[in-house]
Protein backbone atom coordinates (compact mmCIF):
# COMPACT_ATOMS: atom_id res chain seq x y z
CA UNK A 1 0.00 0.00 0.00
CA UNK A 2 2.87 2.37 0.88
CA UNK A 3 4.71 1.61 -2.35
CA UNK A 4 1.56 2.34 -4.36
CA UNK A 5 1.04 5.70 -2.61
CA UNK A 6 4.67 6.74 -3.19
CA UNK A 7 4.41 5.83 -6.86
CA UNK A 8 1.31 8.01 -7.19
CA UNK A 9 3.10 11.00 -5.66
CA UNK A 10 6.08 10.71 -8.04
CA UNK A 11 3.70 10.39 -10.98
CA UNK A 12 2.00 13.63 -9.92
CA UNK A 13 5.31 15.50 -9.69
CA UNK A 14 6.36 14.26 -13.11
CA UNK A 15 3.03 15.37 -14.63
CA UNK A 16 3.35 18.88 -13.17
CA UNK A 17 6.97 19.23 -14.36
CA UNK A 18 6.01 18.15 -17.86
CA UNK A 19 3.18 20.72 -17.96
CA UNK A 20 5.56 23.50 -16.85
CA UNK A 21 8.12 22.58 -19.51
CA UNK A 22 5.46 22.60 -22.21
CA UNK A 23 4.21 26.01 -21.08
CA UNK A 24 7.70 27.53 -21.19
CA UNK A 25 8.33 26.13 -24.63
CA UNK A 26 5.33 28.07 -25.96
CA UNK A 27 6.83 31.44 -24.90
CA UNK A 28 8.60 33.34 -27.72
CA UNK A 29 12.39 33.36 -27.37
CA UNK A 30 14.00 36.80 -27.41
CA UNK A 31 16.60 37.30 -30.11
CA UNK A 32 19.59 39.64 -30.28
CA UNK A 33 17.91 41.64 -33.03
CA UNK A 34 14.90 42.32 -30.81
CA UNK A 35 17.12 43.95 -28.22
CA UNK A 36 19.10 45.85 -30.85
CA UNK A 37 15.96 47.20 -32.50
CA UNK A 38 14.78 48.72 -29.22
CA UNK A 39 18.16 50.17 -28.21
CA UNK A 40 18.31 53.94 -28.58
CA UNK A 41 21.35 55.80 -27.32
CA UNK A 42 20.86 59.35 -26.12
CA UNK A 43 23.71 61.73 -25.34
CA UNK A 44 23.03 63.86 -22.29
CA UNK A 45 24.19 67.42 -22.06
CA UNK A 46 27.05 67.65 -19.62
CA UNK A 47 28.34 70.88 -18.06
CA UNK A 48 31.93 69.55 -18.29
CA UNK A 49 32.86 69.36 -21.96
CA UNK A 50 35.61 66.81 -21.43
CA UNK A 51 33.03 64.22 -20.35
CA UNK A 52 30.39 62.62 -22.56
CA UNK A 53 27.58 60.74 -20.78
CA UNK A 54 25.57 58.21 -22.80
CA UNK A 55 22.32 56.60 -21.64
CA UNK A 56 21.23 53.42 -23.44
CA UNK A 57 17.63 52.25 -22.94
CA UNK A 58 16.72 48.66 -23.76
CA UNK A 59 13.22 47.15 -23.73
CA UNK A 60 12.50 43.43 -23.76
CA UNK A 61 9.29 41.56 -24.61
CA UNK A 62 7.89 42.09 -21.11
CA UNK A 63 8.25 45.90 -21.37
CA UNK A 64 10.97 45.95 -18.75
CA UNK A 65 13.30 48.89 -19.25
CA UNK A 66 17.02 48.84 -18.46
CA UNK A 67 18.96 52.11 -18.56
CA UNK A 68 22.74 52.10 -18.52
CA UNK A 69 24.84 55.28 -18.26
CA UNK A 70 28.46 55.46 -19.25
CA UNK A 71 30.92 58.34 -19.20
CA UNK A 72 33.93 58.80 -21.44
CA UNK A 73 36.66 61.35 -20.87
CA UNK A 74 38.02 62.98 -23.97
CA UNK A 75 41.11 65.09 -24.42
CA UNK A 76 39.45 68.28 -25.47
CA UNK A 77 40.11 71.92 -24.70
CA UNK A 78 37.41 74.12 -23.23
CA UNK A 79 35.82 76.53 -25.73
CA UNK A 80 36.27 80.16 -24.80
CA UNK A 81 32.65 80.71 -23.76
CA UNK A 82 32.74 77.69 -21.46
CA UNK A 83 36.02 78.87 -19.95
CA UNK A 84 34.28 82.14 -19.10
CA UNK A 85 31.43 80.27 -17.42
CA UNK A 86 33.85 78.29 -15.27
CA UNK A 87 35.98 81.35 -14.51
CA UNK A 88 32.87 83.07 -13.14
CA UNK A 89 32.79 80.57 -10.28
CA UNK A 90 36.44 79.85 -9.57
CA UNK A 91 36.67 82.55 -6.91
CA UNK A 92 34.87 80.19 -4.58
CA UNK A 93 37.26 77.36 -5.47
CA UNK A 94 40.00 78.95 -3.38
CA UNK A 95 39.26 79.74 0.26
CA UNK A 96 39.45 83.30 1.48
CA UNK A 97 39.98 84.58 4.98
CA UNK A 98 38.23 87.85 4.10
CA UNK A 99 34.68 87.00 2.98
CA UNK A 100 33.50 90.52 3.92
CA UNK A 101 35.78 92.05 1.26
CA UNK A 102 34.52 89.61 -1.36
CA UNK A 103 30.90 90.39 -0.50
CA UNK A 104 31.42 94.17 -0.60
CA UNK A 105 33.35 94.27 -3.88
CA UNK A 106 31.38 94.87 -7.07
CA UNK A 107 33.98 93.55 -9.49
CA UNK A 108 35.56 90.60 -7.76
CA UNK A 109 38.82 89.47 -9.43
CA UNK A 110 38.79 85.87 -10.54
CA UNK A 111 41.50 83.28 -10.07
CA UNK A 112 43.12 82.06 -13.28
CA UNK A 113 42.76 78.38 -14.14
CA UNK A 114 46.52 77.97 -13.70
CA UNK A 115 46.27 79.32 -10.16
CA UNK A 116 43.36 76.98 -9.46
CA UNK A 117 45.35 74.02 -10.78
CA UNK A 118 48.41 75.07 -8.77
CA UNK A 119 46.30 75.08 -5.62
CA UNK A 120 44.92 71.62 -6.42
CA UNK A 121 48.44 70.33 -7.01
CA UNK A 122 49.52 71.86 -3.69
CA UNK A 123 46.85 69.87 -1.86
CA UNK A 124 47.91 66.73 -3.70
CA UNK A 125 51.57 67.27 -2.82
CA UNK A 126 50.69 67.75 0.84
CA UNK A 127 48.83 64.45 0.74
CA UNK A 128 51.76 62.70 -0.96
CA UNK A 129 54.05 63.90 1.81
CA UNK A 130 51.39 62.82 4.37
CA UNK A 131 51.29 66.30 5.87
CA UNK A 132 48.13 67.16 7.82
CA UNK A 133 47.91 70.67 6.34
CA UNK A 134 48.58 72.55 3.10
CA UNK A 135 51.30 75.08 3.81
CA UNK A 136 53.19 77.70 1.83
CA UNK A 137 55.78 75.07 0.88
CA UNK A 138 52.98 73.05 -0.74
CA UNK A 139 51.73 76.14 -2.61
CA UNK A 140 55.26 76.63 -3.93
CA UNK A 141 55.43 73.02 -5.09
CA UNK A 142 51.95 73.29 -6.60
CA UNK A 143 53.07 76.18 -8.79
CA UNK A 144 56.06 74.17 -10.00
CA UNK A 145 54.01 71.02 -10.60
CA UNK A 146 51.48 72.94 -12.72
CA UNK A 147 54.48 73.99 -14.75
CA UNK A 148 53.00 76.16 -17.51
CA UNK A 149 52.54 79.49 -15.71
CA UNK A 150 54.90 82.44 -15.88
CA UNK A 151 55.62 82.06 -12.16
CA UNK A 152 56.74 78.45 -12.56
CA UNK A 153 58.95 79.36 -15.52
CA UNK A 154 60.38 82.29 -13.57
CA UNK A 155 61.24 80.01 -10.65
CA UNK A 156 62.95 77.45 -12.87
CA UNK A 157 64.88 80.18 -14.70
CA UNK A 158 66.26 81.21 -11.32
CA UNK A 159 67.31 77.69 -10.39
CA UNK A 160 64.32 76.80 -8.20
CA UNK A 161 63.05 73.40 -9.31
CA UNK A 162 60.49 70.99 -7.89
CA UNK A 163 63.09 68.45 -6.77
CA UNK A 164 65.07 71.13 -4.92
CA UNK A 165 61.96 72.47 -3.19
CA UNK A 166 60.96 68.96 -2.11
CA UNK A 167 64.44 68.35 -0.74
CA UNK A 168 64.42 71.63 1.20
CA UNK A 169 60.91 70.90 2.47
CA UNK A 170 62.00 67.57 3.95
CA UNK A 171 65.04 69.23 5.51
CA UNK A 172 62.92 71.95 7.08
CA UNK A 173 59.78 70.07 8.07
CA UNK A 174 60.96 66.48 8.09
CA UNK A 175 59.25 63.32 6.88
CA UNK A 176 55.82 62.38 8.11
CA UNK A 177 55.39 59.20 10.11
CA UNK A 178 54.74 56.23 7.83
CA UNK A 179 51.49 55.54 9.69
CA UNK A 180 50.29 59.16 9.59
CA UNK A 181 47.20 60.06 7.61
CA UNK A 182 46.58 63.12 5.45
CA UNK A 183 42.98 64.21 4.80
CA UNK A 184 41.62 64.38 1.26
CA UNK A 185 41.77 68.19 1.37
CA UNK A 186 44.44 69.14 3.92
CA UNK A 187 43.36 72.45 5.48
CA UNK A 188 45.42 75.54 4.84
CA UNK A 189 47.85 76.75 7.45
CA UNK A 190 47.34 80.32 8.62
CA UNK A 191 50.40 81.38 6.62
CA UNK A 192 49.09 79.74 3.44
CA UNK A 193 45.68 81.38 3.92
CA UNK A 194 47.33 84.77 4.33
CA UNK A 195 49.32 84.12 1.14
CA UNK A 196 46.05 83.57 -0.75
CA UNK A 197 44.55 86.71 0.77
CA UNK A 198 47.68 88.67 -0.15
CA UNK A 199 47.32 87.56 -3.78
CA UNK A 200 43.66 88.58 -3.75
CA UNK A 201 44.39 92.00 -2.21
CA UNK A 202 47.31 92.59 -4.57
CA UNK A 203 45.05 92.11 -7.56
CA UNK A 204 42.20 94.08 -6.03
CA UNK A 205 44.43 97.13 -5.55
CA UNK A 206 45.82 97.03 -9.10
CA UNK A 207 44.24 98.96 -11.97
CA UNK A 208 44.34 95.90 -14.22
CA UNK A 209 41.03 94.07 -14.60
CA UNK A 210 42.61 90.69 -15.32
CA UNK A 211 42.71 87.55 -13.22
CA UNK A 212 44.58 86.64 -10.06
CA UNK A 213 47.51 84.66 -11.41
CA UNK A 214 50.12 82.28 -10.08
CA UNK A 215 52.50 85.26 -9.95
CA UNK A 216 50.24 86.87 -7.34
CA UNK A 217 50.14 83.56 -5.50
CA UNK A 218 53.94 83.31 -5.52
CA UNK A 219 54.23 86.88 -4.24
CA UNK A 220 51.82 85.91 -1.48
CA UNK A 221 54.07 83.02 -0.46
CA UNK A 222 57.09 85.33 -0.39
CA UNK A 223 55.20 87.89 1.73
CA UNK A 224 54.99 85.40 4.62
CA UNK A 225 58.56 85.88 5.84
CA UNK A 226 58.41 83.30 8.64
CA UNK A 227 56.70 80.66 6.50
CA UNK A 228 58.40 77.51 5.18
CA UNK A 229 57.71 78.61 1.60
CA UNK A 230 59.59 81.89 2.03
CA UNK A 231 62.49 80.20 3.82
CA UNK A 232 62.81 77.57 1.09
CA UNK A 233 62.78 80.19 -1.67
CA UNK A 234 65.42 82.23 0.17
CA UNK A 235 67.58 79.16 0.71
CA UNK A 236 67.49 78.50 -3.03
CA UNK A 237 68.61 82.03 -3.94
CA UNK A 238 65.35 83.95 -4.31
CA UNK A 239 65.50 87.53 -3.03
CA UNK A 240 63.73 90.89 -3.06
CA UNK A 241 65.39 91.92 -6.32
CA UNK A 242 63.84 88.95 -8.09
CA UNK A 243 60.52 89.74 -6.46
CA UNK A 244 60.64 93.25 -7.95
CA UNK A 245 61.39 91.76 -11.36
CA UNK A 246 58.46 89.36 -11.03
CA UNK A 247 56.15 92.19 -9.98
CA UNK A 248 57.30 94.40 -12.85
CA UNK A 249 56.75 91.78 -15.54
CA UNK A 250 53.45 90.46 -14.20
CA UNK A 251 51.99 93.97 -13.84
CA UNK A 252 52.71 95.02 -17.43
CA UNK A 253 49.64 95.70 -19.63
CA UNK A 254 48.61 92.64 -21.60
CA UNK A 255 50.53 90.25 -19.36
CA UNK A 256 49.72 86.62 -20.12
CA UNK A 257 50.26 84.07 -17.37
CA UNK A 258 51.78 81.33 -19.46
Amino acid sequence: MLKKSTKSIFSGFYFLAEMAANSLSLLPSPTLSQFNDNTKPHVLQNPWPATTTTTTTTKNNHNNTLSVQSSKLTRTHLPNHQQRIINATVLYSLPTGKPDIVASTEKVPKWSWRAIKSFAMAELEARKLKYPTTGTEALLMGILIEGTSFASKFLRANGITLSKVREETLKLLGKADMFSFSPEHPPLTQEAQRALDYAFDKKLKSVDSGEITTSHLLLGVWSEIESPGHKIMAALGFNDEKVKELERVSSEPGFVDG
